[in-house]
Parts: C-alpha cells; structure tokens; sequence
C-alpha cells in the first residue's frame, strides 16, 4: 500500500514539474507587444529642415531596431510618421539617446506638432 502511495505522489510531482516546465518554456515564446512612436505635425514652417531631419532620423533608429511602419497601402499622408520599436524601452532609448537629441532640434525649429508612444498588440 505504501508503495501504492509512493508511486502516486511521485506520479503527481512529475506532473506538476513537466506543467511548471512546459508553462516557463511557454513564458519565453510569448512575443511583447511592438511599440509605435507617431509624430503628427500640424505645420510645417520649413520643409528643406524637414527634409534635412528626415535624411539624418533613419540613422538614429538603427541601434534601437526601429522602423517605419506602414499597415497597409500607401505610406501615410504629409505630417505623420509611424516609428516602430519591438519595446517601449527601445523607443525611450531612442528618443533620449544623443544620436536622436543632435537632430531633435531640426525637428522642433521645423514642424509645429507632437510626439507620442503607443503600444501595439501581441501577435
């Protein structure tokens, strides 16, 4: 009988450790969420600064894996940019690294407008 009760419990505790296992193995496959910088701008006062900005931005989104991101058709209308990061700890690192705060300023003579974070679906 005890042997009975050995095997069970013995039974059970491999269950609990092959579901703890499966679920931790399960935990490291779950994608986050991307991350989406929008730059919207009302006016723009100088489009060769604009233009300028826009050369000199893709170089800075490249250490931090961010791209624009377009959902479908054509790329958006004057005055909306959508950047996106895998995390909001990519796109923050972006926006205060010193490559983007060199040409921030580009940005703020040129375009009256905002700048703001949003986060994304896990697929």
């Amino acid at each position: 009988m005890k042997s009975n009760y050995k095997f069970l419990m013995a039974m059970i505790a491999g269950l609990l450790v092959g579901a703890a296992g499966k679920s931790a193995m399960h935990g490291e496959q779950v994608k986050m969420p991307p991350v989406y910088v929008i730059s919207e701008a009302e006016t723009i006062a100088d489009d060769t600064a604009v233009k300028n900005y826009g050369t000199k931005v893709q170089e800075t989104l490249v250490p931090f894996k961010g791209h624009y991101h377009f959902v479908d058709g054509d790329a958006p209308p004057r005055g909306i940019v959508v950047i996106a990061f895998e995390s909001s700890e990519q796109a923050l690192a972006w926006y205060s690294s010193p490559a983007y705060a060199a040409i921030k300023p580009i940005r703020l003579a040129a375009v009256k407008g905002r700048m703001f974070m949003v986060g994304g679906f896990a697929q």
